[in-house]
């Protein structure tokens, strides 16, 4: 069914204009028809609801809805999927989520992406955290992304290469670094590609560690260990960062493995250090998305933003409990470090 965004034309006002004669109920994304409908709000996820990280992102989205003044169950309803970090139940979660004719789904992951945009070519989406769409072809462009798709990126061009430095900086002298990344998904390679170029331009050996399955995870770290890998950056994704937060502590105790990741709630929970974008800042921004496509804008004009603040978070505890001090030059550029 056609979604009344913007300025209506002649063919969909005569539409809208004709159901509400007949019905007190207008069609499913008309505005001003009728008795006024609450806005429909899907949030598509591959979390687990009940997890502390999850919950916290979420939280930023509805701080975000809250500062644009709404308020959830009066003037906005928000319809949750959450598929558990299991990714083969995403595209039944937003087929549900469409057959409930929301009017903006929001995708918490960039694995949801596609899973959306494979349910809706009609209802905007928006991301919070997303792939290089570009790349991937999902979107025309990041400055007019044109069709139903728009919302935030958390890449960009010289993330890979921070990392590698940072984690560099904080505990040098490393001679292997091993890559964990989630090789089931198209854009995590590209991911893997740009951090393989950027360790040769640093003249730092690495080894690839792709996995394709949370049980996966254990076996590949073993094996990079054995073979010599005495350091680690983990290329942030939901499998990975469910994978590791059950092997914390025995990459610190077992491993004595300095470890970079891309999400600050595994360094919370005993990782070493992350680099990455502030995601509680993406998910706040995703709140103005919705706020516009629920005012009339096409997504497709929206254009869709790159970060604009990173956070570098160090875990003192794991540093002590590896041996590692880490240099005074560091810890002043940091953005949180966990006593």
């Amino acid at each position: 069914m056609d979604r009344c965004w913007g300025r209506l034309s002649r063919r969909r006002f005569v539409l809208c204009a004709g159901a509400a004669a007949v019905s007190l109920l207008p069609l499913p994304g008309c505005r001003g028809q009728g008795s006024p409908r609450v806005p429909h709000v899907g949030y598509l996820s591959l979390g687990n609801p009940e997890n502390r990280a999850t919950q916290q992102l979420l939280g930023s989205f509805r701080e975000g809805l809250g500062e644009l003044g709404y308020v959830e169950g009066k003037t906005v309803v928000v319809e949750y999927r959450y598929a558990n970090t299991r990714p083969e139940k995403l595209p039944e979660l937003a087929a549900e989520l469409v057959r409930s004719q929301v009017d903006v789904i929001v995708t918490a992951d960039s694995q949801s992406v596609p899973a959306a945009q494979e349910a809706t070519r009609t209802i905007p989406i928006v991301m919070t955290i997303s792939g290089d769409v570009v790349r991937l072809g999902l979107v025309a462009s990041l400055a007019r992304p044109g069709g139903n798709l728009t919302g935030l990126t958390d890449l960009t061009t010289d993330l890979a290469g921070k990392r590698l430095e940072w984690l560099q900086s904080a505990v040098p002298g490393r001679s292997r670094v091993a890559i964990l990344w989630n090789a089931g998904l198209a854009f995590m390679d590209l991911q893997w590609q740009e951090t393989r170029v950027a360790a040769e331009t640093l003249g730092l050996p690495v080894q690839s560690l792709p996995v394709r399955a949370t049980g996966d995870v254990a076996p590949a770290i073993r094996a990079a260990v054995a073979e010599g890998a005495d350091a680690l950056v983990v290329l942030p994704d939901p499998l990975t960062n469910v994978a590791l937060t059950p092997l914390l502590k025995r990459l610190t105790t077992d491993y004595q493995l300095p470890t970079m990741y891309g999400t600050r709630s595994l360094v919370e929970n005993g990782g070493l250090m992350s680099y990455g974008p502030d995601r509680n800042l993406l998910y706040r921004r995703a709140a103005n998305y919705v706020d516009k496509i629920l005012k009339g804008i096409h997504p497709g004009e929206l254009p869709i933003e790159r970060p604009i603040q990173f956070e570098l978070v160090i875990n003192l505890g794991t540093a002590e409990a590896l041996g590692r001090t880490i240099p005074s030059t560091v810890l002043r550029l940091a953005t949180d470090v966990i006593q």
